[in-house]
């Protein structure tokens, strides 16, 4: 089987998980959400009530179950795609997937999910450390108040309460995080098409991305 990659990062809440999973389903490919896998992880260290920041209580992601199989997040068997959505989650997963023992499970376990057929994974770094030489990269982003606006209605359909104020100081502390940290800091690859969504819909922003795949495989 031929393997094509394409490998889409951002900031968080620029539609990524999404967006890739509406555009998979469309093309055909396999689509790798990296960042459920970082909360799933964050999710089973606040559920074991370890200190987040000392990196020698994760002994666990070497035995846990943790596959994400058809738009699902199963841990243990147990699926908790809405559970790692959740708003400790999202204010904890930033510190726990800075840490290199966590990054570096991950990262390995990643690259072995991209190797057969066409595979479309998003994250944070995966154009610049998980695939480096993907076929395609794209940067996806938009204003954080864009992205705020999005997350909290997000969080609503779920029935999760928050307001706008919050989830925005969330966004940009998240920012900040993602693009300082020592790892793997969140960046554009240099060859990663941008694509700004900001005044974009689902579906232009889906078949823009299409449009750049498409492209790549030509």
């Amino acid at each position: 089987m031929r393997n094509f990659q394409v490998a889409i990062d951002g900031p968080a809440g620029s539609g990524k998980s999404s967006i890739c999973e509406i555009v998979s389903k469309k093309i055909g490919f396999t689509h790798i959400d990296t960042g459920a896998m970082y909360r799933a992880v964050t999710l089973e260290a606040m559920r074991r009530d370890i200190d987040l920041g000392d990196e020698s209580q994760y002994n666990f992601i070497d035995s846990i179950n943790l596959i994400y199989k058809n738009d699902k997040t199963l841990l243990e068997g147990e699926d908790v795609s809405d559970e790692i959505r959740s708003v400790p989650v999202t204010r904890n997963v930033s510190l726990v997937s800075s840490l290199k023992r966590v990054r570096d499970k991950m990262v390995d376990f990643q690259r072995e999910s991209a190797k057969h057929g066409y595979v479309l994974m998003d994250g944070r770094d995966i154009g610049t450390v998980v695939l480096p030489n993907a076929d395609c990269k794209i940067f996806l982003t938009a204003t954080p108040e864009e992205r705020a606006k999005r997350r909290l209605k997000e969080l609503e359909e779920k029935s999760i309460k928050s307001d706008f104020k919050t989830v925005l100081e969330d966004i940009k502390l998240r920012d900040f995080k993602d693009s300082h940290r020592a790892i793997a800091p969140l960046k554009m690859a240099d060859d990663a098409i941008e694509v700004d969504t900001t005044n974009m819909s689902i579906e232009q922003v889906c078949d823009r991305i299409i449009e750049i795949i498409n492209e790549r495989m030509k």
